[in-house]
């Protein structure tokens, strides 16, 4: 194994494929840095990040700092001589004295076509948004937040029913095959780096629980929309009949009502009137069950047309 010795700093499974090839195409991956196990799920048990487990059955270095901006973790890092640092959604931000140390510096694989969604959720935030284009940007890392100058880039349609999830997988490849093709190109030269136009720039946060709350006053394109921007993660909410439930798969229609009036509920679903317009829900779960097609929650839950949908927290 020859060339420069890369250092990767990655966390969740988007950036596993970008490490995968990493090591297909015989790299010297020297180390990981990932975050530190966290708790997961009901018996909340430390459960190590995706990165971590792709790095032990590779028998790479794994390093879980709490701050990677403590001194102690940046001496480690410069002791390690890293030639190249790839970063993909790591979860902290790096700073200067860290993005000092490697000589070809420290290129970050972004899920989006900067300058357009910088921050954390630039998935979620572009489908919830209605956008009908996405892509990978790689970019030379800075001290600003997805603020660098922007390397390569590949864009990619958004179909408009697909999910937060088909949209993951898809990106994490692509960036894969984006980082390998910045590599290639940083080591002969042909890279020109691009500076952002902070004026084209808008924001990703990070999601919260609150923002899969259902309005039933926004148009029914509105509701799609977030119910395939949060399918992964927090779930697009409301109450039906009284009971929690999770959106998982909509349909847009033409249907007029009340916002949130049930109008059917049939084989073809449950269809529901928006501000404008109405969906049909064909997949949801019920608060403690498991996800399953709307006839079937149907047969379990008679459900009369005319009842209101209404947000969890309201109640009204």
């Amino acid at each position: 194994m020859t060339g420069w010795r890369i250092l990767f700093m990655g966390t969740p499974e988007f950036a596993c494929p970008t490490l995968k090839k990493l090591l297909e195409r015989k790299e010297n991956v020297i180390a990981v840095y990932t975050q530190p196990d966290r708790p997961k799920g009901r018996g909340q048990k430390l459960q190590a990040p995706p990165v971590k487990e792709l790095a032990i059955k590779n028998s790479i270095p794994v390093y879980q700092p709490a701050r990677v901006r403590e001194p102690e973790v940046i001496e480690q890092i410069r002791n390690l001589k890293p030639d190249l640092v790839v970063v993909v959604a790591f979860g902290q931000i790096l700073p200067k004295s860290l993005l000092e140390i490697p000589p070809q510096g420290c290129i970050n694989v972004h899920a989006s076509l900067l300058p357009r969604y910088r921050g954390a959720a630039p998935l979620n935030w572009c489908i919830i948004n209605g956008e009908t284009e996405t892509g990978v940007t790689t970019m030379q890392m800075d001290v600003g937040l997805d603020t660098g100058s922007m390397l390569l880039k590949k864009a990619t349609p958004i179909d408009q029913d697909e999910d937060i999830n088909s949209l993951h997988d898809r990106l994490s490849n692509i960036g894969a095959e984006l980082l390998a093709e910045t590599i290639d190109a940083l080591r002969t030269g042909k890279l020109t780096p691009e500076p952002q136009e902070d004026s084209e720039s808008c924001y990703a946060p990070m999601l919260k629980k609150e923002d899969g709350i259902i309005d039933w006053g926004k148009t029914a394109q509105s509701i799609h929309n977030l119910v395939r921007g949060l399918a992964s993660w927090p779930g697009a909410v409301t109450l039906l009949d009284s009971i929690p439930v999770k959106l998982f798969r909509t349909a847009i229609s033409a249907g007029k009502g009340i916002p949130g009036e049930l109008l059917n509920a049939g084989k073809q679903g449950i269809e529901v009137a928006c501000g404008e317009g109405s969906i049909i829900i064909k997949e949801l779960q019920a608060a403690g069950g498991r996800r399953i097609d709307a006839a079937s929650f149907i047969a379990g839950h008679p459900l009369k047309p005319g009842i209101v949908l209404t947000a969890p927290e309201s109640g009204k």
